[in-house]
């Protein structure tokens, strides 16, 4: 099993990203400053190491030129919040690869199997079902019962989540997590997502205890 080293210092991107690899099967470590960053990266516990430019005390950038002059080739996909890599790949032996923030989590998925020689993800990652619920998440469309009905990319988020772990009860911190994909969410947007998706699939469908949380059926 691989081991991931997440460089992030803002707690919802890194919390996104651990979360998901985590469900992919993958260990992961996560540190808030370039420093530390550093000197985990140098001990070669990691198979990979995901780094955002923008970390204190040490940014990424100087982070990756001390790992590759001192030799140390371990796969490093930048994050960055940055429109143009001109600046990352000047004057250093570069990152394996790249994400734009906001990014969508089966990018980073596809680009970390990619630099791991995993075999990439097949089109039927992007399929999720649940009784008789079938979702594309690529598409964004959800066949129900006979119809199939295109969601917005909050709505897919939303019932993508729901549905990889349908009958559990989901914190909406976890839920907030996942929707941080496709844009940031508050507990209020969350409330009225949820309600609309019901409207969409069948309120019947989605339970909210009164003790907080939700759950497909």
């Amino acid at each position: 099993m691989s081991n991931i080293l997440i460089a992030e210092d803002e707690q919802r991107i890194s919390d996104f990203v651990q979360k998901g690899l985590r469900s992919a099967g993958y260990d992961t470590t996560t540190t808030e400053d370039g420093e530390t960053a550093l000197m985990m990266a140098r001990t070669g516990r990691f198979d990979m190491v995901l780094l955002d430019l923008g970390l204190p005390a040490l940014d990424g950038l100087e982070v990756l030129r001390r790992l590759r002059g001192e030799g140390v080739e371990t796969p490093v996909i930048i994050l960055t919040g940055r429109d143009s890599m001109d600046e990352a790949v000047a004057g250093l032996v570069g990152p394996d690869d790249y994400l734009t923030k906001p990014f969508r989590f089966a990018d980073l998925l596809a680009q970390v199997q990619r630099r791991l020689n995993e075999q990439p993800a097949t089109s039927d990652s992007f399929i999720v079902q649940g009784g008789d619920l079938q979702l594309d998440v690529r598409t964004r469309r959800v066949d129900v019962e006979g119809r199939s009905i295109d969601l917005s990319a909050r709505e897919t988020a939303l019932l993508e989540v729901l549905l990889r772990r349908r009958g559990k009860l989901l914190s909406r911190e976890q839920i907030l997590c996942h929707l941080a994909d496709c844009a940031p969410a508050s507990p209020a947007v969350l409330d009225v997502l949820v309600r609309v998706l019901g409207t969409r699939i069948g309120a019947e469908r989605i339970e909210t205890p009164a003790g907080g949380g939700v759950r497909l059926r």
